[in-house]
């Protein structure tokens, strides 16, 4: 038992660092599992859970710009906040690509490409295309959220699809689509939090209806430790991309995922 809390600790860690920066979290939890994993029906149930976490990260940062309900001091009523309610449905449209891509060739997806070489070769086309895009920076445009369009947000879900190869980061996906649509750093990141709410919720809904394995106590308590480990560490990430972006670029991390894919392609195919 307690190896396996050490274990829920681990990835909950590993979740909440990669699944908002540009490096894929797929990607390194498919390596991590490799070495740390539970029985493999749970590990799937695990994962959904320790995404429902980072998930919660999010909307604990952004609450008052996602709900849509306030109160009007004067008249002590309920008031809608028009931009948050557009933010929701670029949102979900935006998240439509996906869904139909998913539901059409998910479990191919599963099957076929979630393997080492895969996350390898992802990572490092990934961490090359970051690098030549802050190399050929344009303008941008795009400032603030609310000017998204909804043209443009449906672009961004189209490019958020590319993510489906394991590896490829759904943040790297959607960030990078919206930088080469217009968008500012800043605004390319917010949107690529909005956008995971719906996104990591129909993925974590569609695995859930998929498992039906039962789980005890023991499991329960795993889940719960590795929950809040993802919890805890999206918030901080988080917290620390928004204010690194504020001065920095992507090389960092492009430079980042092409080493890690170039480690993992000599430690499964050469070594």
């Amino acid at each position: 038992m307690f190896l396996d809390i050490i274990k829920a600790i681990t990835l909950g860690l590993v979740e909440g660092i990669t699944e908002f920066l540009p490096i894929s979290s797929t990607g390194h939890l498919i390596i991590v599992n490799k070495w740390l994993s539970f029985a493999p029906s749970f590990t799937v149930m695990f994962d959904v859970v320790i995404q429902l976490g980072a998930i919660l990260a999010v909307i604990v940062v952004f609450w008052k710009k996602l709900w849509p309900f306030g109160k009007d001091e004067a008249s002590k009523s309920t008031t809608l906040n028009v931009l948050s309610l557009h933010i929701w449905y670029k949102t979900i449209l935006a998240v439509l690509p996906a869904l139909v891509l998913g539901a059409l060739f998910g479990s191919f997806i599963e099957e076929k490409l979630f393997n080492p070489l895969v996350v390898a070769v992802a990572l490092i086309l990934g961490g090359v295309v970051l690098i030549v895009i802050e190399k050929r920076r344009v303008a941008t445009p795009v400032k603030f959220t609310s000017e998204i369009s909804y043209r443009t947000a449906f672009l961004i879900g189209l490019f958020q699809c590319l993510a489906m190869v394991p590896g490829t980061s759904r943040a790297a996906a959607t960030i990078i689509g919206a930088m080469l649509l217009g968008a500012s750093r800043v605004v390319a990141v917010e949107f690529s939090f909005f956008l995971a709410i719906p996104t990591m919720l129909a993925a974590t809904a569609y695995s859930l209806l998929k498992y039906n394995a039962s789980i005890g106590i023991s499991e329960v308590i795993i889940l719960g430790v590795g929950f809040m480990a993802a919890f805890f560490t999206a918030l901080a990430v988080i917290k620390f991309l928004l204010n690194y972006i504020q001065n920095n670029n992507f090389k960092a991390f492009g430079y980042y995922r092409i080493g890690l894919g170039v480690l993992i392609l000599l430690f499964f195919t050469i070594l």
